[in-house]
């Protein structure tokens, strides 16, 4: 049976239904009742399809009779009177004060019950006043922190995360490419570029008859309004909030149409020079002779060829080396998305993952990976139940054990170890050197300055046992900047001292970014995409981390986890102490 949501959006409804019952003021058992839920809802490798044809849904732990009907009705219908009702407690500005970096529903609720506070002007004003000092746990700090988190909410105002805008996306490209009467079609922008943040939805058709597309668009079941409708264009808002755009082309005009409408403006503009060099005007609809006549070209490779250049794949068009590259017909041949053989940095229910370590393997198994490479937090890390150093050897016990009675794929012992403040790290060396490899990452302290926090990363990358470093901006993409480092000397470290560098793929993170991940392949560096997962669907986000890896220019050998396990676990030990 269709189902009207997937299990990913309806783990999200039932985390916010936990966080309104919180404004609510209702019992904090109820709120984390639904909390749980979705962790385990999420962590379950089941689809969600089985588990409802199944009749197994109730039986997961803390999915009683009552969470049970509310998640079938949102499966089946994609709404919830419960969920909207609850929804409808509250005015919807409120809901922009959650966004603020670390003010959570205890913050938001205390505003908002005792100084009426229900939106980020309110609140912006409150700060710059000093009225919040008077309530419990609020002070002059902050308010300041207050203040620089509503600075960024509204920086990223509009923008959504890339697989939250593909999720709107998808079914809108879907049904125009399905209609009887269109003849190519793409989605454009930054979308098909792959860029981390998203602002709108464009897409692009080529048809004989554009109105019957352009009716069919905008009676899509997503949208909510509709802001244009001409004759070969519609603008409609969506239900997730999204602008989407879609234009219809005659099918001649479509490569140009889809040139110009992915981008980047400053790629455009490159082509336009290129385009004028050899008495040519290029604009969205064709190439255009000095006597006004005009050339037309098949498809996108024919555009490049006509100004001298090699094809530039969409992820390349920001205006760095494509063009370098595609002159000397050196445009590298990009990583692809099955190009991954095994994946490091993932959690197990051992610290914060939602999974077991068996429930993990099965999961990167069917994704086609031969290695898991299993890194729980080290001890530092209380808040997210870190393992010292007789739970760690346990672990390692356990994934022995695995591997002995395994036929498939091979679980490899790891760490993900706490870069403390002044770059020791959270194991001493001798506990590391036991390890398969160990991923070093800072996960507090973030304020401290650029040459400290430079110095701390430097000195934990020159330590013996760590294979890479994780997450090394520190960036929480629309929710926290890079905290201040010199990337170069970073960098130049790692490759003195032969370690790697993560592309960790969690959407939030995308981090390293792929300009940084373009300056690591220069100094040679091997870069490895890791989904820093934290449930067996999370294993899914390295997409994510390839989206990266090919916007930086990155082949199959920048990768250190495209190779096979034997050659793998041969370049992985030359990282090991000896």
């Amino acid at each position: 049976m269709p189902l009207a949501l997937e299990k990913k959006e309806i783990v999200a409804i039932l985390e916010e239904i936990g966080v309104l019952l919180e404004l609510a003021g209702e019992n904090p058992f109820k709120t984390r009742a639904y909390e749980a839920a979705a962790r385990t809802l999420e962590a379950d490798p089941r689809s969600l399809e089985d588990l409802i044809q199944s009749g197994e849904l109730g039986k997961i732990k803390g999915i009683g009779k009552a969470l049970e009907e509310k998640v079938v009705t949102l499966a089946t219908t994609g709404e919830l009177d419960y969920y909207s009702a609850l929804r409808a407690r509250f005015p919807e500005s409120l809901f922009d004060l959650l966004r603020i970096p670390g003010f959570g529903p205890k913050k938001v609720k205390a505003v908002y019950e005792k100084l009426d506070i229900a939106s980020l002007d309110a609140l912006e004003a409150a700060a710059r006043e000093g009225k919040l000092r008077a309530l419990d746990g609020f002070g002059a700090k902050t308010e300041q922190n207050i203040l620089e988190g509503i600075e960024r909410v509204r920086a990223y105002q509009g923008r959504v995360l890339l697989p939250l805008a593909e999720q709107a996306a998808v079914p809108l490209f879907e049904w125009i490419r399905d209609h009887l009467d269109t003849i190519r079609s793409s989605l454009c922008g930054s979308l098909r570029r792959r860029r981390e943040t998203i602002k709108d939805i464009d897409l692009l058709a080529s048809s004989e008859k554009p109105d019957g597309i352009l009716e069919t668009f905008v009676k899509h079941p997503s949208v909510v309004k509709v802001t244009g409708h001409g004759g070969t264009k519609a603008s409609v808002v969506l239900k997730s909030g999204m602008n989407a755009d879609l234009r219809v082309v005659a099918d001649e005009e479509f490569p140009f149409a889809l040139n110009y409408f992915t981008g980047s403006k400053e790629h455009n503009t490159e082509m336009r020079a290129r385009a004028k060099e050899r008495g040519l005007r290029l604009n969205e609809y064709a190439f255009t002779r000095e006597d006004g006549s005009r050339l037309l070209c098949k498809d996108e490779e024919e555009i490049y060829r006509t100004v001298g250049l090699e094809y530039v794949p969409p992820e390349l068009r920001e205006c760095t080396r494509e063009f370098e590259w595609a002159e000397a017909d050196k445009i590298p041949e990009l990583l692809g998305y099955g190009d991954l053989m095994g994946t490091l940095h993932c959690h197990t229910t051992a610290s914060d993952g939602a999974a077991d370590l068996e429930q993990m393997a099965a999961a990167a198994e069917a994704l086609g990976y031969q290695y898991l490479g299993i890194a729980d937090h080290s001890k530092s890390a209380a808040y997210a139940g870190g393992l010292d150093e007789k739970r760690l050897a346990r672990q390692w016990s356990e994934i022995d054990s695995f591997n002995k009675k395994s036929k498939g794929i091979r679980l490899l012992k790891g760490s993900e170890v706490d870069i403390l403040k002044d770059g020791s790290l959270d194991f001493a060396e001798e506990v590391l050197a036991d390890c398969d490899y160990a991923v070093a990452s800072i996960h507090s302290l973030l304020n401290l300055d650029e040459a400290a926090m430079t110095q701390r990363l430097v000195r934990a990358i020159e330590s013996p046992g760590i294979t890479f470093l994780g997450h090394l901006s520190g960036r929480l993409l629309l929710q926290r900047e890079p905290y201040p480092l010199n990337l170069a000397k970073v960098l130049d470290a790692a490759a003195r001292n032969g370690k790697w560098i993560e592309i960790n793929a969690n959407p939030w993170r995308l981090d390293l970014d792929w300009r940084a991940s373009m300056e690591a392949k220069e100094r040679g560096i091997l870069l490895v995409i890791n989904p820093d997962a934290h449930s067996t669907e999370g294993i899914s986000d390295n997409r994510y981390g390839i989206d990266v890896a090919r916007r930086a220019g990155l082949a199959q050998a920048d990768v250190a986890n495209t190779r096979p396990l034997k050659e793998f676990l041969k370049i992985l030990s030359a990282t090991r102490p000896h």
